[in-house]
């Protein structure tokens, strides 16, 4: 009966054990010009912020395309969607949420072809010669000529003239404007519910871009005699990115309005409602705010 060679074994496991802990503490691989693809989740969050950022800093939508692209999500839109319900329910700063859920709203308004005016800036030098030039989505790269006339000064009476400064770029090629994420939303449907199942005044809202696709992320601001509360869209993904509630006390009278400008939903309160059976209680209101 031949014996089990234990030591041979035990030799294995034991640089089997020493090779993993070099190669996992001591020196583990180091991965250099990795795709953002190949990403860890929480690290494609972050680089979406990142471009989120860039694209709130400089409008450059193009740009903020090609660099998505890398991540090679099924859908880009519903990612950014799905990120910023993520940041707003483990507490993130609201700022950044809001840039994700608005890169998202830009990208969804792009494939509707949906313009919107450029943006000017104005720019004052030390010598009081106010420059106000174009912006374009795209002119990161342009050079820039700029033609500047000086200040006169009189020896009599103190009268300086300036003029206003023309500012000229070389035309190029830029891809088709999109809607600016934060267009009014008006007030499309007002509806009163009578469900048992719901809870006693529920106030439900949807919140839909021009293609009746749900937005997350959207603050939405009820006020009442002596109180103000916000709350978000998104943070129910089981029933909706647009979708948010709210529970209404009774004989209390709301007002409803997004806080990136809507249609005011005035008078709100929770309507009486009967059960077969014959008893009262508190319905439902569901508003639906849509971007024109």
């Amino acid at each position: 009966m031949r014996r089990v060679p234990w030591g041979a074994l035990l030799a294995l496991l034991v640089g089997i054990g020493l090779g993993l802990v070099y190669s996992w503490a001591i020196s583990p691989p180091r991965i250099n010009n990795a795709e953002p693809v190949s990403l860890r989740a929480d690290f494609k969050d972050q680089y979406r912020s990142v471009i989120a950022a860039a694209y709130h800093a400089t409008g450059n939508l193009p740009r903020v395309q090609a660099r998505l692209a890398l991540l090679k999500d099924s859908d880009p839109i519903d990612a950014l969607n799905a990120q910023a319900q993520r940041m707003l329910a483990s507490s993130e700063t609201f700022e950044r949420a809001e840039q994700v859920a608005a890169l998202a709203s830009a990208l969804e308004a792009s494939t509707s072809g949906v313009s919107h005016s450029t943006p000017t800036v104005e720019v004052a030098n030390s010598l009081g010669i106010t420059f106000t030039p174009t912006v374009l989505p795209s002119s990161s790269e342009v050079p820039i000529l700029l033609t500047e006339t000086l200040q006169a000064i009189e020896t009599q009476p103190t009268i300086m003239e300036t003029q206003t400064t023309a500012i000229e770029s070389t035309p190029r090629p830029t891809s088709t404007p999109t809607s600016a994420p934060g267009e009014p939303f008006a007030l499309s449907g007002q509806e009163t519910i009578c469900d048992a199942n719901l809870p006693d005044g529920l106030l439900q809202v949807l919140v839909l871009n021009p293609n009746r696709r749900q937005l997350a992320g959207i603050e939405i601001v009820v006020t009442w005699d002596g109180g103000k509360e916000q709350f978000f869209t998104g943070l129910k993904p089981e029933l909706g990115n647009g979708y948010a509630d709210y529970i209404m006390m009774p004989d209390t009278t709301y007002t409803i309005q997004l806080a990136r400008g809507s249609d005011v939903a005035l008078g709100v309160i929770a309507p009486t409602c009967q059960s077969p059976g014959g008893e009262s209680f508190p319905g439902s209101i569901k508003l639906t705010f849509q971007q024109p």
